[in-house]
Parts: C-alpha cells; sequence; structure tokens
C-alpha cells in the first residue's frame, strides 16, 4: 500500500476540498515544533460516523486545554466530516480531524498570533491489532509512565502526549508484542499507547480510574454495556501484581474497537465468555 502522503483521494483542509497529494503544510507549522496539536480517531460504520458529534466537542475540549480555539464550530465540523467521506466514496472508514496551530508571526514556545489550522482525513482501516482481534494481543509493559496531571493537560487528545507511545509501542514490537501497557506516575496500572484496559474477576469487571489519562469515548461506551447487561464494573485503582488475579482482559478504542487481550509481560489471560460477548455487543451496537 502507498504511503499515507501518496494515495488518491481528498482531504478537507481549512473549509475545502483539497487533492490528498496537495494537503501540505509550511515546515515552520509550529505544530511541528512544539507539538500543539489535536486530534481524534472515530470511525463510520455503514455511512454513519459512531458518536461522531462527542468526538467533535471533544476536540473542542483538546484545543481549549492546549490555550488555542478551533475557528471551526462543531456543526461546521460535522458537516466537513460528511462531505470528505462522500468526496472518497467512503461508507466503512477511519476519521482523522487534526487541529494546530500553524506557521505565522511567532516562531518560539509563544504562538498567540499564528493561525490555527484544521483538517479531516479519511481512510480504510481494518482491525488495528490484526488477527490479535480473535486470538488475543499480547502486551509489553513499557518503561515510561503516565504523567500526573500537575504537569501536562492529560485530558485532551493532544499529539504530545503520544511521545512515550510511540516508543513504547516500537519497543513492544521489537519483542515481538501487539502493544505496551503503560503504569502512570504512581505506579498503577493505566492504559495501553492508544487504547484503554479493561479485566475481569469472577464475573466483574475491574478498569482503571481515569484521572490521569483520556477517559476513551469507547471505554465509556462499553461501561455502559456492561452495566446494562446487569455487570459489575469498579473503576478504581490497580495495582500491577493484580493482573496475576484476573482471568480476562481486553482493550477498548475507536481504532481498537473491543480487543481481547492474552498477555501482558508475565501474566495470561484467557479470551473468555465475557471478553467475546461485550465484543460482540459492541459490533453489533456501533452497526445498529
Amino acid at each position: 500500500m502507498a504511503g499515507y502522503d501518496d494515495r488518491d483521494g481528498k482531504i478537507w483542509m481549512d473549509g475545502k476540498l483539497v487533492d490528498w497529494r496537495a494537503a501540505n503544510v509550511h515546515i515552520l507549522t509550529h505544530a511541528m515544533h512544539y507539538a500543539s496539536s489535536v486530534f481524534e480517531g472515530e470511525r463510520c460504520y455503514n455511512g454513519k460516523i459512531f458518536k461522531s458529534r462527542e468526538h467533535s466537542e471533544r476536540l473542542h475540549f483538546s484545543a481549549s486545554c492546549l490555550d488555542f480555539t478551533i475557528p471551526y464550530s462543531v456543526d461546521e465540523i460535522e458537516a466537513a466530516k460528511k462531505a470528505t467521506l462522500e468526496a472518497n466514496g467512503l461508507t466503512d472508514a477511519y476519521v482523522r480531524p487534526v487541529a494546530w496551530r500553524g506557521a505565522g508571526e511567532d516562531m518560539g514556545v509563544s504562538s498567540a498570533r499564528n493561525p490555527v489550522h484544521l483538517a479531516i482525513a479519511v481512510w480504510g482501516w481494518g482491525n488495528y491489532y490484526g488477527d490479535a482481534k480473535m486470538k488475543g494481543a499480547k502486551l509489553d509493559i513499557s518503561k515510561w509512565k503516565r504523567p500526573s496531571p500537575e504537569t501536562i493537560p492529560v485530558h485532551a487528545k493532544a499529539a504530545g502526549l503520544y511521545m512515550i507511545c510511540t516508543t513504547s509501542k516500537h519497543t513492544a514490537e521489537a519483542k515481538g508484542c501487539s502493544d505496551a501497557l503503560f503504569m502512570d506516575y504512581r505506579g498503577y496500572v493505566a492504559e495501553a499507547t492508544g487504547a484503554n484496559i479493561f479485566f475481569v474477576k469472577d464475573g466483574e469487571v475491574h478498569t482503571p480510574l481515569a484521572d490521569c489519562f483520556l477517559n476513551g469515548l469507547t471505554r465509556q461506551t462499553v461501561i455502559g454495556m456492561l452495566k446494562d447487561k446487569g455487570i459489575t464494573v469498579h473503576e478504581r485503582h490497580i495495582m500491577p501484581e493484580e493482573m496475576e488475579g484476573f482471568q480476562q482482559c481486553w482493550l477498548t478504542g475507536t481504532a481498537a474497537e473491543v480487543t481481547p487481550v492474552g498477555q501482558i509481560g508475565n501474566y495470561h489471560f484467557e479470551v473468555g465468555a465475557l471478553t467475546r460477548d461485550i465484543s460482540e455487543s459492541y459490533e453489533k451496537l456501533v452497526r445498529s
């Protein structure tokens, strides 16, 4: 497959659709130097983006956390996503809105005078973890930790927060793993590089409290689904050694959807009935 910079199609950029290969920015774009960028990851199923408006609202929230304002309303972003899908003839796709500080009068940490841009790209994307979606992913444990809310806007979906995700995933892949698990700054289990995590013990579900990392929309959806099924969900701080006593595990995220986990470091999990049930229920929900 061609690289992401060399494809046919259209990308929505600052109010108009441009040829895919022409969707470029200047080398002195502030976001490239100082990570002043926020984004969303969304999936379109049968022509409908799951929780589309919530994603657009979160994009605005993330920008506010980085002290900039997106010059397009939620309604305008919704219309732009629809136009981009139609222009590319896609009804099942991954949707990537991204907003960033561009090149302007400022070139340094300060960038108050630089314009803010918005772009939306869409493409076909299968299982994020490949065949792990059926067999169960294998996770490494990252040497990096999710930071304290006192150090960075941890609840924004901001590009800079993913730097340690990239390095951790590269290390994991070199070990034959699909992904890596982070602990947080206190030593509690946090999340994977781009997905939240759930565990099962004796029919009840345990998931890390999202107090220093992104409370994913898929995470929130799955918690609601579990509660509707009458399953007890504990949102709490989880110590790493507790993983030895958990029987099942899965990841959630827009890209990951619901992906079972078979191994984290030296801890092993079965791809059990509850994991399969919630994965199938999620598939039905997003396609309904």
